[in-house]
């Protein structure tokens, strides 16, 4: 069996969906399903167990000899949220447990880790894990983040292979119940249905005009892509950036959502708000070198394309991956 935890949220269900995809229905899907809003992420799965997160350690203490793979992709992940102690909780020491009985089980490990823990980038975006202790991230989620980053690196008891994937900005089916925490693109998409115009942030850096504010935009197919490759091929276990490797502007991203549903660009820009406006990123670009040197050589979708095909194939049919 393979363990998915954040199973109802955005990628863990587009993982679900290409395990599915590749025959494999023997999932454990860990999370908590009682939201509503998440609940169509996951009700056409092909799913073998479900466990709720709280009692996911039992359950897997008791499991674990039937556990082959496991991806823990669920974590608190609201870039505004201020409760150190609620990061420590969910993304830290819950990690270290899921860590643990890998480790005592001989089961192969990825884990999500984040762009968020390159902070301002005074580091740069290489996944070179020398560096990552030295790494100051803007908010307390990129923090945890990275402590976990540090700890497993740290760690003499390991699984057989284990891999941190650092997610760049992640667009893509799926995010419908994500409200402010959801990519551009479907804000962008959403705005234009509503008003016929999009708003985004304005520049608060002189070094950058409004909208040239750049990321990295990785398309959640690609994601999945990567994540399937980890399973079927064993790398050697450490920290790997995922992105699509090219930073872009939230002006491309708008204007291409504009063209995606045939409407003209209106963009209007107003403030960053204030609760994130100084640990606002202003440039993120993922050195994937390393994993291309591990084996991976399918291509990730280029901004166009993958706008294209996640408004014309998922938001204007409301469709789920």
């Amino acid at each position: 069996m393979i363990v998915v935890t954040g199973a109802a949220g955005f990628i863990g269900s587009c993982l679900i969906s290409g395990l599915n995809q590749q025959g494999l229905e023997d999932i454990v899907a860990v999370d908590l399903f009682g939201q509503e809003s998440k609940k169509e992420n996951y009700q056409d799965k092909k799913i073998k167990f479900f466990v709720d997160r709280n009692e996911f350690e039992s359950w897997f203490d008791e499991h674990a000899s039937e556990i082959s793979f496991v991806y823990h992709i669920g974590a608190r992940t609201d870039t505004t949220e201020q409760d150190v102690a609620l990061f420590d909780a969910l993304n830290l020491n819950y990690s270290k447990f899921v860590w643990r009985i890998c480790s005592s089980n001989n089961i192969p490990l990825v884990y999500a880790s984040s762009a968020a823990t390159y902070g301002d980038g005074a580091f740069g975006y290489d996944d070179d894990e020398s560096k990552i202790k030295d790494l100051v991230p803007l908010n307390p989620y990129g923090a945890s983040k990275n402590d976990f980053d540090i700890w497993a690196l740290a760690q003499h008891d390991c699984p057989p292979m284990w891999v941190g994937l650092k997610f760049f900005n992640v667009y893509g089916p799926n995010e419908y119940h994500k409200g402010r925490m959801a990519s551009v693109i479907f804000h962008t998409y959403n705005q234009i249905k509503e008003k016929g115009d999009m708003r985004l942030f304005r520049s608060h850096r002189s070094d950058f005009k409004d909208g040239e504010q750049l990321r990295d935009f990785v398309y959640v197919k690609d994601l999945v892509n990567v994540c399937l490759f980890l399973k079927d091929n064993k790398i050697k276990s450490g920290i790997y950036n995922l992105g699509s490797g090219k930073a872009r502007s939230f002006l491309d991203l708008a204007s291409l959502t504009f063209k995606a549903v045939g409407k003209e660009v209106k963009i209007e820009f107003i403030d960053t708000p204030i609760d994130i406006r100084d640990t606002y990123q202003y440039f993120t670009e993922a050195n994937m070198q390393k994993l291309i040197n591990e084996g991976y050589s399918t291509p990730f979708h280029t901004l166009e394309e993958g706008v294209a095909d996640y408004v014309a194939q998922y938001l204007m049919k409301n469709r789920y991956l």
